[in-house]
């Protein structure tokens, strides 16, 4: 007989995002003359085509897979191509952190890993996951059946958790900019969080997937700018935001040499070096073109391409927060991060402020009850729209909460 495995049995049923797509399909089917009216601004999911350079580089990566001496079959290491290694070290290098080649490892993104690596800790580990929080950090690790204890993410600490030194705890999530708040930690914010990691001799695993998006200079763009970092971070990248690769799947994790842990019996074992073997037998690398396309994205060129993209999101965020402005709407993000994480108004709940939105002024946007006991009462807001489509909802909006 086959068991399942019943941790999976804690999840909720269904994943966030198909419980809206649910829930707009059922009012189409209610309301068919409205299906075209229906502006979306919930999932996180880019509109900009790639970058020209990244398009001529994964066409060049497929013509040479089609030529006998440059096609290329399983990648060696499985850690992805030096020649993108290089390129993402240099990259970190541009904004002053030393991050080596040899510690980066190729992946096909940010949601994958930040999962997958939980597979290389004990279950027997507690995990500290703040909330509201993305909900792969809480799944992976249900999955497990690891024990979970949450620290309060709120508007009185402006959204970003302070640890409590009271609490111990082993493994620890932090996503700065924040999905879905939008907040982002402050260096001095940054270092408490790695102060209390290595007085628990606890690991964080460091979610930066939007730190392109960082424009203030207090704010860090990697957790290895805060010193100490090395010695108890993972930190976990994406090109799917800042260079629209949710449709081509890339993004790397470093794990930095300096990071070890300790056995039950006392020796030390290197965190990178457990990593690569589970990733050697579980993963085989990011197909070269792909790699190819990403390597472009760190180019002169291509950070040119690519910024002139994120500065379109970005002017996206400013009209969302400048209608909540002018609304007296209190809202975390839209600086430093594509979202903006709102306040619902007149005490609404999250979802019964979805159905208003939507029913209302054909608006879509994401329940923040949907990332944890702490989003009820708020609603996250994407910039990741068309520029058009995010001024017509914000007047809809407008209209809708003035009267």
């Amino acid at each position: 007989m086959a068991y399942i495995n019943e941790n999976f049995l804690k999840l909720e049923k269904n994943y966030l995002f198909i419980n809206i797509a649910k829930k707009i399909n059922e009012y189409i089917e209610q309301n068919p003359d409205k299906k075209d009216n229906i502006i979306r601004m919930g999932i996180g999911d880019v509109t900009i085509p790639l970058a020209p350079c990244v398009v001529e580089a994964v066409k060049k990566g497929i013509e040479e897979m089609g030529v006998k001496e440059t096609f290329k079959g399983y990648e060696d290491s499985g850690t992805g191509y030096d020649f993108l290694k290089e390129a993402v070290s240099g990259y970190y290098k541009s904004f002053g952190v030393d991050v080596p080649p040899e510690d980066i490892r190729i992946s096909d993104g940010a949601k994958s890993d930040s999962g997958n690596i939980v597979d290389i800790f004990s279950d027997k580990n507690v995990v500290l996951i703040s909330d509201p929080a993305y909900p792969v950090y809480v799944d992976s690790n249900l999955m497990s059946g690891r024990k979970i204890i949450y620290i309060d993410s709120t508007k009185e600490n402006g959204f970003r958790a302070v640890p409590d030194r009271s609490v111990h705890a082993d493994l620890i999530y932090l996503c700065s900019p924040n999905n879905p708040t939008g907040a982002a930690f402050t260096k001095a914010q940054l270092k408490d969080w790695v102060d209390y990691a290595l007085e628990n001799k606890a690991i964080i695993i460091y979610d930066a997937a939007y730190e392109a998006f960082v424009t203030e200079e207090d704010v860090p763009r990697s957790i290895y700018a805060v010193e100490g970092a090395k010695k108890c971070a993972i930190e976990i990248c994406s090109l799917s935001k800042t260079a629209g690769f949710t449709g081509l799947r890339c993004g790397y994790t470093v794990v930095p040499s300096e990071l070890v842990v300790e056995n039950e019996d006392g020796t030390t074992v290197s965190v990178s070096q457990i990593w690569g073997r589970r990733q050697g037998s579980k993963f085989n690398g990011v197909a070269y073109p792909v790699q190819c396309g990403a390597a472009a994205v760190f180019s002169e060129e291509g950070q040119k391409q690519c910024r002139e993209n994120l500065e379109y999101y970005k002017e996206n965020a400013r009209i969302i927060a400048a209608a909540l402005d002018e609304l007296g709407i209190w809202y975390s993000g839209g600086k430093n991060s594509p979202y903006i994480w709102l306040e619902c108004p007149n005490g609404m709940g999250s979802w019964e402020f979805f159905d208003y939105l939507l029913s209302e002024a054909n608006v879509v946007g994401t329940p923040g009850a949907g990332f944890g006991r702490n989003g009820e009462g708020y609603f996250r807001l994407t910039s990741f729209g068309d520029r058009q489509k995010t001024i017509e909802a914000m007047e809809r909006i407008k209209k809708l909460l003035s009267k």
